[in-house]
């Protein structure tokens, strides 16, 4: 019998990630702060989604009311999405295509959160964190992102109690995390000493899909 020394795992169906914290972003946040929190003030009330539970979350469009923090963070955006796309579909002969961005601003604070959810009709999703509210260092998960498995029957019996049911990303002031817009995220209750605040985007490729 044959032994196995030359047979190797594939991953087919992996999810593709890419986490990066861009250096010198102090003065960026500073701004963006200003304006997210002024913004707040002028729109008032608490934020409405499917996800939201307090909180407050802008109205959908380019980081407008940013000013230029908005436009040096969306080409932050568009270069990390680029780099990640290339990565992904390395060695695939891709035509030419454009980016629609949908980007909006999240203020949380003492208690808030997000349900599970994924964001349906785009391409890649991530946040960008501006303030990361100054949790507890003790806390479990801290006011983590929470991303899971987005094939639940993988998860529930793919050596479900070995492997780990998701991933934790701790904001850090400057982070952004990009990834495929059908997986299942949420954000825990913020327990921290100021309001977390992140930049949450969808990257639509353009035919779409």
């Amino acid at each position: 019998m044959a032994g196995l020394k030359d047979a190797k795992i594939v991953n087919f169906f992996a999810s593709p990630f890419m986490i990066y914290t861009w250096p010198d972003s102090d003065a960026l946040n500073d701004g963006l702060r200003e304006k997210i929190l002024a913004q707040e003030q002028i729109t008032g009330g608490e934020a409405k989604s499917r996800s939201n539970v307090g909180g407050w979350h802008s109205d959908s469009g380019l980081l407008e009311f940013c000013g230029e923090a908005g436009k040096t963070l969306i080409a932050r955006m568009i270069e990390m999405a680029d780099g990640a796309t290339r990565q992904t579909l390395a060695g695939r002969n891709v035509p030419p295509f454009n980016w629609k961005l949908e980007i909006w601003a999240n203020v949380n604070r003492t208690g808030d959160f997000n349900r599970k959810h994924t964001h349906g009709f785009s391409t890649w999703s991530g946040t960008y964190y501006v303030d990361d509210g100054d949790p507890p260092p003790d806390a479990e998960h801290g006011t983590a992102l929470e991303l899971t498995d987005p094939c639940q029957s993988r998860a529930d019996t793919f050596f479900a109690t070995v492997l780990p049911p998701g991933i934790y990303i701790r904001p850090v002031p400057g982070l952004m995390i990009i990834f495929p817009s059908h997986v299942p995220h949420m954000v825990y209750p913020h327990n921290g000493k100021r309001p977390r605040i992140s930049i949450a985007f969808n990257l639509i490729k353009d035919p779409f899909p």
